[in-house]
This record gives structure tokens, C-alpha cells and sequence, in this order.
């Protein structure tokens, strides 16, 4: 079972993905350093380090559908 506690939803707008808020410092509209076409590498279980650019936190993203990203810690 996924803890959903590890999870973040993400949307996708004109190719580029963002997040409506950082989970850790609560900055509106992230634009994250991560493209659409790593979805699928992610999925086929490649790990993505993902920091976030407002404040450099730092999870792993180790899956993905196609509304929530899953961390390798929590993140709510």
C-alpha cells in the first residue's frame, strides 16, 4: 500500500510541471526541474532527484501516476 503521506500532486501546463505549493516551505506555483518525458523513466523505476528550486529541498521521486508524484519520505 502507498502511504499517502509520500505523495504530492503535480500538474502539467504547456510541457513544463509544476506544483501549486513546495511542501516544505509553502511557496505558491513551483515550476519543477523535471520534464514530462521523465514521468515514464520514473514509472519503468528509475530514481529522480528532485530539488525544489524555492528552497533546495531535496526528495527522491520513485513513482508517479498520472496526478501525484511519490517521495521517498513524507512530505504532508
Amino acid at each position: 500500500m502507498i502511504p499517502f503521506s509520500h505523495t504530492w500532486p503535480y500538474d502539467i501546463i504547456l510541457g513544463d510541471m509544476y506544483v501549486q505549493y513546495c511542501p516544505f516551505c509553502d511557496h505558491e506555483n513551483v515550476l519543477l526541474p523535471m520534464k514530462p518525458k521523465e514521468l515514464q523513466n520514473v514509472r519503468d523505476g528509475k530514481k529522480k532527484l528532485l530539488v525544489f528550486p524555492c528552497c533546495s529541498a531535496s526528495p527522491t521521486v520513485i513513482d508517479n501516476d498520472n496526478d501525484y508524484l511519490l517521495f521517498d519520505r513524507a512530505v504532508r
